[in-house]
């Protein structure tokens, strides 16, 4: 073979090992990451091939799916009081994917999870159609709607209810809300641009008991009452307390006002949560110090991002502030921001006896034939309070329902502990205030079904008339109520 015939052939022979090369790239190397690419529209039609399976709430799906008569997709998925249960399934959207359980658990609903394989396989032999699976949530359908309905009318505002004993999460509203329905399928483009915050002020697909932070008010004075009896500062609710009225913050020639003509001149602690003193929860902040402060925010769960397995952002208490800084932020101002779950989670962990546990609201995962795969356990997640301080601070809630500012939220034969909170803010407090309302119910035989958060933007309210037992300790009661009648 001459030498121009031998250059070819050798170049020839590297061409085809290159393709061989990378055939074989491909197909075993790359070939997974490749079939489950998104841009790989079979991936898609096979997620939509067959029925996904359901979300469950008290033995009933909130999600189905139905068939289509054109396009690739043969089923689109569809959901039961949408709107209501947004905050809680999310979406899942032939054009946009999937968000929050629908997402987060998409590998058992569509059948595809590793833990399906053994039945999948079988089914395959056997000429069955693959099935997805269930997901069985921690959800009350009733607290469920009595929150969603308290918020409706109310402009905006959100609702987190747990079950203090587990951390099962009972109820989850965000208001206002979106159907998922609407843009479920491959040409529901202009619903989704209509859901968009850029296109809907109202910013309807937010998640409001999860994802956003308020500045809590006077809701905080809970924590801040926790860290006065657990550092020692105080050790009884009727012990007076040291604080002068006026008084100035340190380091500053501002004094902190409280909110009409009160008794919060060294007021015992009981009296000052009834009445929400600014004065001697500000002093207490102030007299710990930020260190203090910021250890028992952060067992009550500040500062950490919460898994329900849905994401909840993390709520603040910060560190590095001087003393006045801290008073402030001990009252639920300044940088102090929380979510509703994260304020549901203080009232839980004072009903539970001082312990919190891990807040969640998937209890199980079920293969296509019902049969469990996964059971969520209940994990104490921390332990804020002991159980004698949490007797103490659950004596000053419930005197704040029974003769204080939480009125609104007392129900007949039971024992009901809360508080109320109007929450300044905006550029020098311009805006109108959140109302906030945080509580708990105890039963007679001393257990306590439900915890619950609150928490109202009115922006059509009147400024006075805008106040935590006003607005939102009425939606917590129906919340409440609807647990314990749920259990009968």
């Amino acid at each position: 073979m001459n030498k121009p015939l031998r250059r070819i052939a050798i170049f020839c022979g590297l061409l085809v090992l290159t393709l061989l090369i990378r055939d074989n790239w491909l197909q075993y190397v790359k070939a997974d990451e490749l079939r489950t690419d998104t841009a790989n529209r079979r991936v898609a039609i096979e997620r939509y091939a067959t029925p996904r399976g359901d979300i469950i709430v008290d033995g009933k799906e909130i999600t189905g799916s139905k068939e289509v008569s054109s396009g690739d997709f043969e089923y689109v998925r569809t959901y039961k009081d949408g709107a209501m249960w947004a905050p809680v399934t999310g979406y899942a959207s032939q054009a946009y994917g999937t968000s929050q359980i629908e997402n987060l658990e998409d590998g058992i609903l569509t059948g595809t999870d590793d833990t399906l394989f053994f039945r999948n396989t079988l089914d395959m032999i056997t000429g069955k159609k693959k099935q997805g699976g269930n997901v069985v949530t921690t959800l009350n359908s009733a607290a469920q709607k009595a929150a969603y309905d308290g918020l409706k009318g109310r402009g905006k505002g959100a609702v987190a209810a747990i079950d203090p004993s587990t951390g099962a999460i009972l109820a989850l509203a965000s208001y206002p809300s979106y159907d998922p329905s609407t843009i479920a399928g491959s040409n529901d483009g202009e619903a989704w641009k209509k859901l968009m915050k850029k296109n809907n002020p109202d910013d309807p697909m937010l998640n409001r008991a999860l994802r956003e932070t308020y500045p809590p008010g006077s809701t905080f004075k809970v924590v801040t009452a926790a860290a006065a009896l657990e550092d020692g500062l105080y050790s009884e609710a009727d012990q007076k307390t040291d604080t002068p009225l006026p008084w100035t913050m340190p380091g500053t020639t501002t004094e902190l006002k409280n909110e009409g003509n009160i008794p919060c001149k060294n007021a015992t602690l009981r009296v000052a949560l009834q009445y929400s003193c600014n004065t001697v929860f500000g002093k207490i902040g102030s007299d710990l110090g930020n260190d203090k402060m910021l250890a028992e925010a952060e067992k009550f769960g500040f500062n950490s991002e919460q898994f329900t397995p849905v994401r909840a952002n993390a709520s603040v208490f910060s560190d590095d502030m001087n003393e006045s800084q801290t008073a402030l932020s001990s009252i639920g101002q300044y940088n102090t921001a929380a979510t509703p779950l994260q304020m549901a989670m203080v009232a839980s962990a004072v009903a539970n006896g001082g312990e919190l546990m891990k807040p969640y609201m998937v209890d199980k995962l079920q293969a296509p034939n019902l049969d469990p795969i996964e059971t969520t356990e209940p994990e104490a997640m921390s332990r804020p309070l002991s159980s004698e301080n949490a007797q103490i601070l659950q004596s000053m809630m419930e005197t704040v329902v029974k003769d204080g500012t939480g009125k609104n939220a007392q129900i007949d034969g039971v024992t009901v502990g809360g508080k109320t909170g109007t929450a300044q803010h905006g550029v020098d407090n311009s805006e109108k205030p959140y109302a906030w309302f945080l509580s708990y119910a105890k039963l007679a035989d001393g257990s306590s079904p439900v915890a619950v958060a609150v928490v109202v933007e009115d922006d059509s309210a009147v400024r006075d008339d805008i106040s935590g037992g006003g607005l939102a300790a009425p939606i917590a009661k129906s919340v409440m109520e609807a647990v314990i009648n749920s259990k009968k």
